[in-house]
């Protein structure tokens, strides 16, 4: 959630920031701050999540990468935020063997979490408690379900995105993504949160405050 209760965006809309990245790769350096700029947020929330406080450390070594590497890359906006996760998830798994410490879901950025949309049951428990609250709770998921949650929310990743940045089958990341906001939802259940499954997670992509679809 925004500030003053004003819901805002995890990630930028698609089109926009594949025409920065295609701007970006033909040289244009103010294109590439665009982009980072689009990304940024929702990739430095993710690396909270996993690393704490050293986040952005970690995406600052992870956009020293991007650009060296950005003429390589392939692809549109949605493609560009899965690529970008990857390189950040390595180097933050680099940065924890460095560490001897494991992946954990860490305090994020309050802002940087956007909840999905109003109209599906786990998300109707989120939307009902403050971004603070909210965040106390990922952090108390599961690794798996935590880091899906993270990628699928606040990265704005689509299933098979996910799974490729973690490595996994499209369909265990979503078990974990749903699992992760059903226990959430479980936790606030005294709030009068009822329905069906309505995870709000599909391989489409989830769905985001101000979301009408």
């Amino acid at each position: 959630m925004g500030h003053g209760g004003e819901p805002r965006r995890a990630q930028a809309p698609d089109g926009e920031l594949g025409t920065a990245v295609t701007r970006a790769q033909q040289g244009d350096e103010i294109a590439f701050a665009v982009a980072y700029r689009l990304v940024q947020p929702g990739l430095l929330g993710y690396l909270r999540g996993l690393v704490g406080d050293d986040a952005e450390d970690v995406a600052a070594e992870a956009w020293l990468e991007i650009a060296r590497d950005l003429a390589r890359f392939r692809g549109d906006g949605a493609g560009f935020r899965g690529w970008t996760a990857t390189i950040a998830r390595h180097r933050a798994m680099d940065h924890l063997r460095r560490q001897k410490s494991r992946p954990r879901a860490a305090a994020l950025e309050q802002d940087m979490l956007e909840l999905p949309s109003a109209h599906n049951t786990p998300e109707q428990a989120l939307e009902s408690i403050s971004t603070e609250r909210a965040l106390a709770l990922i952090a108390d998921l599961p690794r798996d379900q935590a880091e899906a949650v993270l990628l699928r929310v606040v990265v704005g990743l689509d299933g098979p995105a996910a799974a490729r940045v973690l490595g996994k089958r499209p369909g265990a990341v979503r078990t974990s993504a749903y699992r992760g906001l059903r226990r959430l939802a479980e936790r606030l259940g005294a709030r009068g949160v009822t329905g069906g499954r309505g995870d709000g997670v599909t391989d489409e992509g989830p769905k985001t405050l101000g979301d009408s679809r």
